[in-house]
């Protein structure tokens, strides 16, 4: 079997690499293709999967976001055309490969686990004949968008699916030059790009503040800052008490081996999670089903004020727990539109 993936941002990497090695084992050929945006090429490179770069992102505004789905769909679908045929193509969020998929009248799949971003899954849930969703999702959420019959539901987080097999190292620290014995923070900053995030987070900006004072402190606290474009990079480069990480890392290991971890968007505050570190959410938003449920549990902090952030140092050796999920389940999720033919 033949089996197209595109990926159009850095955590569809980090999903799809096991999707991707679950179906390679199984003797199927899988087909990569990649839009250049934030560290989605690097985290490419990084994991050694064959891909080919088409598109760019096109900017934050609705229209330029028009603009760039019809013209990266259609270089997609003069890319399909040249190397198909394919029996189904998949993808996380990539509203591209629904249309270039449904125009070349190949089945498509999609995931996703945040809701609300409206005008994504308008189109992705309506093309595709699989939408694979977390558990936590109330069906009826999503119905609007045309997903009726089509939801294939999973347990738990996709994180502890795609972080099944993983074992932090420490050597991310090293090549950051983080002291262990130091207090690390691990920051993310806002998806200023996406439609659902639209305006400044006052709070993360006091977040940076407040850490920038913790450097200079008793504590000497590190604070890593992993920008989501390079216009947030240029902003913090620079700017003393921070670590602005120049190209793409083992973010996972940093946060498997930080004391904290603040993050105004999804998948990192959900890595956290799965890998049992101390996490709080400054997303202004409105919060999807899963992470409503982590908040509910405990697992999830929502930070109101920079000064309830706990900055202590974790005691060495504490245990954390981890739940691991097995990845070929979404593979078959993902493949179901497949048995239906």
């Amino acid at each position: 079997m033949r089996v197209w993936i595109d990926l159009t941002n850095s955590p569809h990497v980090l999903v799809m690499r096991p999707v991707i090695e679950v179906l390679e084992r199984d003797g199927h050929e899988v087909s990569v293709t990649a839009r250049d945006f934030a560290q989605t090429l690097g985290l490419l490179r990084r994991f050694g999967i064959a891909h080919t770069a088409i598109g760019r992102h096109r900017g934050e505004r609705l229209t330029a976001k028009a603009v760039g789905l019809a013209e990266r769909s259609a270089a997609l679908t003069r890319w399909a055309r040249r190397e198909g045929p394919f029996d189904i193509a998949l993808g996380h969020g990539s509203n591209d490969i629904s249309v270039a998929a449904a125009l070349l009248r190949i089945p498509s799949a999609t995931m996703f686990d945040y809701e609300w971003a409206k005008v994504q899954h308008h189109v992705n849930c309506r093309l595709a004949r699989a939408v694979v969703v977390p558990g936590a999702i109330p069906p009826e959420r999503l119905y609007a968008y045309g997903a009726r019959g089509k939801l294939r539901r999973y347990e738990g987080l996709k994180e502890e699916y795609y972080l099944a097999d993983f074992e932090p190292d420490p050597g991310v620290l090293v090549e950051l030059g983080l002291d262990p014995a130091r207090p690390i923070a691990v920051v993310r900053t806002p998806p200023e790009v996406s439609l659902y995030h639209r305006f400044e987070n006052d709070l993360f900006a006091g977040v940076l503040g407040r850490l920038r004072e913790e450097a200079a402190g008793p504590r000497a606290v590190q604070s890593v800052v992993l920008p989501r474009t390079d216009s947030q990079r240029a902003q913090l480069r620079g700017i003393r008490g921070f670590t602005v990480p120049e190209r793409a890392i083992d973010a996972q290991s940093l946060i498997a081996h930080a004391d904290v971890v603040v993050s105004a968007g999804g998948t990192m505050n959900r890595e956290a999670v799965a890998l049992g570190t101390p996490v709080y959410t400054t997303f202004e938003g409105r919060p999807g089903a899963v992470d409503e449920r982590l908040i509910a549990q405990g697992r999830l902090r929502r930070l109101r004020d920079p000064a309830d952030l706990d900055l202590s140092k974790r005691p060495r050796g504490e245990e954390r727990a981890r739940v691991k999920r097995d990845p070929r389940i979404l593979v078959e999720l993902l493949l179901s539109p497949l048995q239906s033919r």
